[in-house]
């Protein structure tokens, strides 16, 4: 019912925002009613990938129905709707609960579902009948009429051009979630990935046992492996064509040496650092992930990395003013900081999706 283009795109967009990545789109199809005399249907078959379990996608897909004006009612028998979201397939195979079905027991033969489904997942097996999607629609018994419109759903990703930033950088204290985020973007935009390698590095341990003992030791062998590594991993792409995320930049060894070092071994370790760092690409953006001091405290705890458990919270605050002292510096940087203390982006989509608004923002 209503302006049917506009709410399977208002659904889309709002799967999209509260369950998952929309990674493929049918195209829309007009078929007859089923089982009831009414105006032909629209509809749209989608693939999403998400973090939340079929059950959960399920009650999210009712309150997304709800939000678009859909009244549930006790009528029974088929009638038009505003919107109606099913659940066909899910990776977690068969399901037979008192509330939700997967397979979808009807689709087999429905060929407004199996013609757009063959579209996005044709070679894909209904874990129950043992055949592929376009084995099904080419036997099913339903010859009703299926007509592909011209209209088109857009995919609600393509607002987020993250691609256009070609080098793209996440960098936060330690606990911030910097490499959740690199790695969440990166499936999701398909974007090369280039992460720190910082559990690889033998003086990390002892420098939390005794900071000052270890501190130039540790600072020089991140500084020649963060150099290193970005020098490696940039060269193997073409940042004129390819999207690169990384969850560090190299100047974050000049920020925690600041910290970490005497004054006579910063002097020292700053004129090797220039020397690296002017040969280095730039990223198009650079995001600063903040969370207070209690919210990294907690994170690092829950990681549960041995050697990390007694970092006091000084140095911390320490670490984190010197991120935001280098952010002034730097006129010629596009930055972004972004403050994720009262957002769990892991977890919940819709935290997620709040951090990509801003960094498009």
């Amino acid at each position: 019912m209503g302006n049917r283009l506009d709410f399977i795109q208002n659904a889309v967009n709002a799967i999209y925002k509260v369950i998952g990545d929309v990674v493929s789109i049918s195209g829309i199809y007009q078929t007859p009613a089923w089982g009831f005399d009414s105006d032909d249907f629209y509809n749209s078959c989608i693939a999403i990938r998400t973090f939340y379990s079929t059950s959960e996608v399920l009650d999210r897909l009712m309150e997304i129905e709800l939000a678009l004006g859909r009244n549930r009612n006790d009528q029974e028998g088929y009638q038009a709707r505003i919107i109606d979201l099913d659940i066909l397939l899910s990776s977690e195979g068969i399901i037979k609960t008192s509330k939700l079905v997967v397979p979808h027991p009807s689709m087999q033969d429905r060929k407004f579902v199996l013609e757009p489904l063959a579209k996005i997942a044709g070679k894909e097996l209904h874990p129950v009948l043992d055949k592929t999607i376009i084995e099904l629609l080419g036997n099913t018994s339903d010859n009703s009429k299926v007509t592909k419109l011209n209209e088109e759903i857009v995919n609600p990703k393509s607002k987020y051009a993250l691609s256009q930033f070609q080098y793209l950088t996440i960098e936060g204290n330690i606990g911030a979630g910097k490499t959740s985020l690199a790695q969440l973007i990166s499936k999701e935009f398909n974007a090369k990935l280039i992460l720190e390698r910082f559990a690889d590095n033998p003086f990390l341990p002892k420098f939390y046992e005794d900071m000052e003992r270890y501190a130039f030791p540790l600072e020089m062998s991140f500084l020649a492996d963060r150099y290193q590594r970005i020098q490696d991993d940039i060269a193997q792409y073409d940042l004129f064509k390819d999207f690169v995320v990384s969850d560090y930049d190299v100047f974050k060894s000049l920020i925690f040496a600041k910290v970490t070092l005497q004054e006579e071994e910063f002097i020292l370790y700053k004129r090797v650092f220039d020397l690296m760092y002017k040969n280095l690409a730039k990223p198009g953006l650079y995001i600063y992930l903040y969370q207070n001091t209690e919210r990294l405290l907690e994170n690092i705890k829950k990681r549960g990395r041995d050697y990390e458990q007694k970092i006091p919270a000084e140095y911390l605050n320490k670490i984190n003013k010197g991120y935001l002292q280098f952010i002034k510096s730097q006129s010629k940087f596009n930055v972004k900081i972004i403050d994720v203390s009262e957002r769990d982006f892991i977890t919940n989509r819709t935290d997620f999706i709040s951090i990509l608004e801003e960094i498009i923002s």
